[in-house]
């Protein structure tokens, strides 16, 4: 480990800004463990968490001096919280700083109709152009009256999915039945929300399947990875998201082009590359640690095919703990060059954990019940081939 690196990551502290939409114990748990694998990876300290309500300067470990911290946050920051927290690059933190709270949203994924009546301070409409061709039909509202039109112009297609800006797993999305079903949801969100937050609206495709294509940086330590995710029934017998499954390389995207894949897994990292280069073009004062998107392939309801990326997490996330837990494995062995990296999320009674495997939380949560999570990384000689990818939903 490079010396220049330990000396400004003596003390390594979860921060918790305090809008992540699905924030519960076992997500704070799983924080701060996985800030404490990060410490681990630094040979640094472990400082106490802290949350927005604290002052930076007052902290006390977590706040120390600009060369004696490194940040783990639960949600993508903004400029101010960067410069709140004094965060100047990514070498300060896991995740993402955006200049505009939208652009760490859904809604930065698709351009506004045309003639749009409202959008948000700092919209790139240049953004939406570049990557019109990397991502699914769809367009992003911030009034009714957009909405209404988007929806009408998707549906000349097909199938129209609404999604709430920053639904987590499937949560806040509904394929729209009709004009109707258009107004009951609109009405639910409301006009402020609409204008705050905005709205997507995108062709849904059925039969889907679905690539994750990242990049994670740990002051010295760098990999990329592609893979799946998993789904689960959970304590209300509902299917939510159950865990990842990676391939990960140590290095940048073009060592990770230089493992074995499927067809369709090089077309996800590809299109994921585009839309990260796009994405810095657009807003240049855009940085992240922890570069996650979603890449979508099926049918829509005519039969006519798709590929996109369907959003972005520059922020911890559920495949956090195998992607940390790959870089700690490249750590431990300078000859290891490919790994493969999961994450499991398993509900109701305890079932077995491999020995091997990284416990991220294990116990009763209040909102969500019974819960395991843990991490395990393999290193045998499939470690870089591709696997078939999961099916669901427009996430």
């Amino acid at each position: 480990m490079n010396a220049q690196f330990l000396e400004r990551a003596t003390v390594v502290a979860a921060y918790s800004g305090g809008r992540k939409a699905a924030s519960g114990e076992h997500e704070r748990e799983t924080q701060y463990v996985l800030t404490a694998h990060v410490a681990a990876l630094l040979g640094a300290r472990l400082g106490a968490p802290f949350d927005a309500l604290d002052d930076a300067g007052d902290a006390g470990e977590a706040a120390a001096s600009i060369g004696d911290r490194y940040l783990v946050p639960d949600d993508t920051l903004t400029l101010a919280d960067a410069t709140r927290l004094r965060i100047r690059d990514e070498d300060d933190f896991f995740g993402g700083v955006v200049p505009y709270p939208f652009v760490a949203t859904k809604v930065v994924v698709h351009g506004l109709v045309p003639g749009a009546r409202h959008k948000p301070t700092g919209w790139a409409d240049h953004f939406a152009d570049a990557v019109r061709g990397l991502v699914l039909p769809g367009f992003s509202a911030f009034c009714s009256d957009d909405a209404r039109t988007a929806t009408a112009l998707l549906q000349r297609g097909g199938e129209v999915r609404l999604k709430r800006p920053s639904g987590i797993g499937g949560v806040g999305q509904a394929v729209l039945e009709g004009r109707d079903d258009l107004e009951a949801h609109l009405e639910a969100i409301g006009e402020g929300a609409l204008r705050e937050e905005g709205v997507v609206l995108e062709r849904n495709l059925r039969n889907i399947a679905t690539f994750s294509v990242g990049r994670t940086h740990i002051r010295g330590f760098e990999a990329c990875y592609y893979g799946v995710q998993r789904l689960t029934r959970n304590n209300h017998g509902l299917l939510v998201y159950g865990g990842s499954d990676l391939v990960v390389a140590r290095g940048g995207f073009e060592a990770l082009e230089r493992t074995r894949m499927t067809h369709a897994a090089r077309a996800a990292v590809k299109r994921a590359r585009q839309f990260d280069a796009a994405i810095g073009s657009a807003y240049p004062s855009f940085f992240a640690s922890r570069r996650n998107y979603d890449v979508a392939s099926g049918a829509d309801a005519n039969g006519r095919r798709h590929r996109g990326v369907l959003e972005q997490s520059w922020r911890l996330g559920g495949a956090s703990g195998a992607e940390i837990g790959a870089l700690r494995a490249f750590a431990d062995d300078p000859a290891l060059d490919v790994v493969r990296a999961s994450t499991v999320e398993r509900y109701g009674a305890p079932s077995g954990v491999p020995d091997a495997a990284s416990v991220l939380y294990r116990d009763v949560d209040p909102r969500v019940g019974v819960l395991t999570k843990y991490a395990t990384v393999g290193t045998g000689p499939d470690a870089g081939r591709g696997r078939s990818t999961s099916r669901g939903t427009n996430k």
